[in-house]
């Protein structure tokens, strides 16, 4: 907490003193304009001269030496009618200024400097991006200006953000959406609205194949291709990770659980995941498997594969459970896995026959090539919330790995991530856990959030403080009416101090006191109340500042937004025909080719009971 930042007020100085100085200056002002209009009456009359010094031009009029005429009363009046016209003239662009700012401006004033926030304006970022050998990419991700020096602020390639803005408070137009325009590489962008979509997929279809996962219909998109989830199970251990992102996309962190029961359910549909990911088989078989407890298929197919005994055994034990047990922890399985019985989600997760020739989305390859996946979903009943937060996991994942081959460790063009309305379609359990590591990958992360609540229903209190402790840029937009999370803010913003002197008088002696009162420099109502346009950004190690807001309106690229929202309006036109199996997207992009890098192989890694036997030494 920032304390005692600023002083303002009279400074120290006594109602005494301050009515000295204003006595002082009018007196100077009187002077000046008795002495200048003699000085100009005295040269058009071409009469005595007039002294230089303006106290004895003074005296010489008093004692009658210089005469004051006619026409130094029109200068005088001149002078004052000049004085007054300045007068009016400074309050009415005062009044103007005013106008064009916000009344919570007077804030930003009494946050950081400039020099505190050098590291985030476009110089201090630039640097970073050399240092990190992404000078190619640009600053970083823009956040806005500030209210106070005008300056543009970025989040550097290193950084990770979290954003809290309420609803109908500009995070899509004046965050979302720029950020994904920026981007120099591969974007990941979840949403459960369809703006997202028609604002960037025109400009970013420039950069890349664009790919939209509908499986909801949210912007009524066609299933021209389709992802395996299965891809993305390699080992017993992806299986697990696969089968905890299913569970944990569907129940909020304070749901009530049994502790054997959902912990071998997870188990239970993790064997089934793996069984289904060695046979080759669609995920929708695992549901088919679920509904049939006595069949020990998925058994035979791990026992079968070596390496897979274990979880063989494990399958085992569930299926010749007794009965009440063997219920309990298939019905539990069951409910994680009943998403799959949706047809409209699973054409997009399976093949539609032997001869389905649509593309099939391989993250290994996105991350190296570029381009946009747009992941959306709707919260509720029937919601693909969980492959969302698969595939979502499958590309940040395959982009760990890609960079691990690269120089530094680092992705030579950064990934951006956009999750917005993370808490409800990309409910990523370990996501807090992770947060701070992928910066350093040069995958950078922007989790939009309506509200703190909201955070802590999908990963708990302590996950949300995680969250908010590793991202380095902290960005509150307005619209929350969470007292408890802006008195936090409140604080973190920091105090002012205001001084002031008191006179006294006793027995005819004369005394003075100072006060200093210390004050939130924004109270919890500026936060509640903060207008449009408005954000206040918490940079780690820096003070906060207060920024204006810069939505794609008034970005140079503002026409290529609207074309794109006007080609893909659903009132729009038919759009132009594609080959039937490719998707329209796709087939509109124009790949670029990735930076120069290591060459790597773009499929994912291969999964265990394909490897000989030098290869899965040590697994």
């Amino acid at each position: 907490m920032a304390q005692g930042r600023r002083s303002t007020g009279p400074g120290g100085l006594s109602v005494e003193s301050v009515l000295v100085f204003i006595g002082i200056g009018l007196f100077v002002l009187v002077l000046g304009g008795i002495w200048s209009s003699l000085k100009v009456a005295a040269a058009i009359n071409d009469s005595r001269p007039i002294s230089n010094n303006p106290v004895n031009a003074l005296l010489d009029l008093i004692d009658g030496t210089a005469r004051w005429s006619g026409a130094a009363t029109g200068m005088l009046l001149l002078e004052l009618a000049v004085i007054a016209g300045l007068v009016v003239l400074g309050f009415f662009l005062v009044r103007r200024m005013q106008g064009a700012g916000s009344r919570v401006d007077k804030s930003a004033q009494l946050m950081s400097k400039r020099k505190e926030i050098y590291k985030l304006t476009r110089e201090g970022a630039q640097q970073i991006a050399n240092r990190l050998g992404a000078g190619h990419a640009g600053p970083g991700v823009l956040i806005g200006r500030t209210v106070r020096d005008n300056l543009e602020v970025f989040g550097s390639w290193e950084d990770m953000h979290v954003d809290v803005w309420g609803p109908r408070t500009g995070k899509t137009t004046s965050r979302a959406v720029p950020a994904i325009l920026d981007a120099p590489g591969a974007v990941i962008a979840t949403s459960n609205k369809r703006d997202i979509v028609d604002a960037t997929r025109d400009p970013r279809s420039q950069h890349g194949p664009v790919w939209v996962f509908d499986p909801q219909e949210v912007c009524a998109e066609e299933p021209n291709w389709w992802w395996n989830p299965l891809s993305y199970v390699t080992d017993e251990v992806k299986a697990r990770q696969l089968a905890d992102h299913f569970v944990a996309s569907q129940r909020s962190e304070n749901a009530r659980t049994d502790a054997f029961f959902d912990a071998a359910g997870t188990d239970l549909l993790a064997g089934l995941l793996l069984a289904a990911a060695v046979a080759k088989r669609p995920i929708t078989q695992v549901y088919t498997w679920l509904a049939d407890q006595r069949n020990d298929e998925p058994e035979r197919i791990l026992r079968s594969t070596p390496g897979l005994q274990l979880s063989a055994d494990a399958l085992s034990g569930v299926i010749n459970a007794p009965d009440k047990q063997r219920a309990g922890v298939y019905g539990t399985a069951q409910q994680s896995a009943q998403f799959l019985v949706n047809r409209k989600v699973t054409r997009w997760v399976i093949p539609t026959g032997p001869n389905d020739n649509r593309p099939q989305f391989n993250p290994h390859q996105f991350v190296r090539e570029g381009g946009t996946l747009y992941s959306l979903s709707k919260e509720g009943a029937g919601t693909a919330g969980p492959l969302v937060t698969a595939l979502t996991v499958a590309v940040v994942e395959a982009a760990e790995d890609y960079a691990k081959t690269c120089p530094g460790g680092r992705m030579p063009s950064p990934l951006v991530g956009v999750l917005d309305e993370a808490a409800n379609v990309c409910r990523w359990k370990d996501l807090p856990d992770l947060y701070s590591h992928f910066g350093s990958r040069g995958i950078v992360l922007m989790t939009i959030l309506q509200s703190w609540a909201q955070g802590v229903e999908c990963w708990g209190e302590r996950g949300m403080e995680k969250l908010w402790s590793a991202a380095n840029i902290r960005v509150y937009g307005g619209g929350v009416s969470d007292a408890n999370f802006l008195e936090r803010l409140s604080k973190l913003i920091g105090d002012y101090d205001i001084t002031s002197n008191s006179v006294s008088y006793n027995k005819g002696e004369r005394g003075t006191s100072k006060q200093t009162q210390r004050h939130h420099i924004m109270e919890v109502s500026d936060l509640a109340s903060m207008p449009p346009g408005r954000a206040v950004v918490f940079p780690s190690g820096i003070p906060a500042t207060m920024i204006k807001t810069v939505p794609w309106m008034v970005r140079p690229d503002a026409g290529a937004v609207k074309a794109s929202f006007a080609r893909h309006d659903p009132g729009a036109s038919a759009q132009a025909i594609v080959p039937q199996g490719a998707s329209a997207w796709i087939a509109a992009g124009s790949p670029q080719a990735a930076p120069p890098a290591p060459a790597a192989p773009s499929g994912p890694p291969t999964p265990v009971w394909e490897q000989n036997e030098e290869q899965r030494r040590g697994w």
